[in-house]
């Protein structure tokens, strides 16, 4: 025999199911947010020929990205030469993208990759210019420039895992022809001591980098060659991922080919857009 069966209101949903005798609630993590995208930008300027310098530069970039994509390599624009308004369009049309470098050292160099992926903007003290790479090469020429040298220090109390985890990266380190080699510590058993001791073992090299997306990667070079430290953060600003990488440079860091010749075909509409 059927019967017609409907499900009374106010079953479900918010406040329905009792909660526990220890008057704890059930809570859900909290979900990524304010992802960076692309978003197309043209700078608002009538047609003039005062403008032709950045316009000019702008476009011999556009053909070196598509260059790069194919054949890799880098190449530098030097744009001290730019008048204040002509420096000014290459600002406001490069913008500002999601990864961001401080190389330390002589002289110490501010990075912002623009919304065009490998298009990197590079400055200092009498430097101004445009790299088009995957990654500027100052990045990884001063990685593991010690800024903090390793230190000799002899295990503690408390410290467990870190030697074993020490051999592995030095030996990764020692080794290293290309291929990347991880080591999650969100997966392994290790204390605050054994950190602290990888660190002044390890030592700290010249290159910071934060790369902005769903939350933060944060990612420091050690002194040690080809070994950073890779840190994700979700949106509330709580470590969800920490590893040790040994490589050339992160790959979260790094604009693979594909984005170079996306970075390409995009500056050079925006440019068809300002003539």
């Amino acid at each position: 025999m059927s019967h017609d069966f409907q499900l009374p209101t106010g079953l479900i949903g918010p406040g329905s199911q009792a909660t526990s005798t220890d008057g704890a609630e059930l809570e859900f993590m909290a979900m990524p947010s304010d992802m960076r995208t692309y978003a197309s930008h043209v700078p608002m300027l009538t047609a003039d020929a005062a403008f032709a310098p950045a316009v000019a530069v702008m476009e011999k970039i556009a053909a070196v990205a598509a260059r790069v994509a194919e054949d890799g390599g880098a190449e530098i624009f030097d744009l001290s030469g730019l008048d204040t308004d002509n420096r000014r369009l290459v600002a406001e049309t490069m913008g500002e993208g999601e990864v961001a470098m401080k190389l330390r050292g002589v002289p110490a160099l501010a990075v912002q990759e623009s919304v065009f992926a490998g298009i990197w903007s590079v400055t200092a003290h009498g430097v101004d210019r445009i790299e088009v790479a995957p990654v500027p090469e100052a990045a990884r020429d001063r990685a593991s420039v010690p800024v903090v040298d390793r230190q000799p220090v002899k295990a503690g109390p408390g410290v467990v895992n870190a030697p074993a985890l020490l051999a592995e990266l030095e030996d990764k380190s020692a080794r290293f022809e290309g291929e990347l080699h991880v080591i999650n510590l969100s997966l392994l058993p290790h204390t605050e001591e054994d950190l602290a001791w990888l660190a002044a073992r390890l030592g700290q090299g010249a290159t910071d980098i934060l790369s902005r997306g769903y939350g933060n990667c944060r990612i420091r070079a050690t002194a040690t060659a080809n070994v950073w430290r890779v840190q994700f953060y979700n949106s509330v600003d709580t470590l969800i991922l920490d590893t040790f990488e040994v490589t050339d440079v992160p790959e979260v860091a790094v604009a693979a080919p594909e984005d170079l010749a996306d970075s390409a075909r995009r500056l050079s509409e925006v440019l068809e857009a300002i003539r």
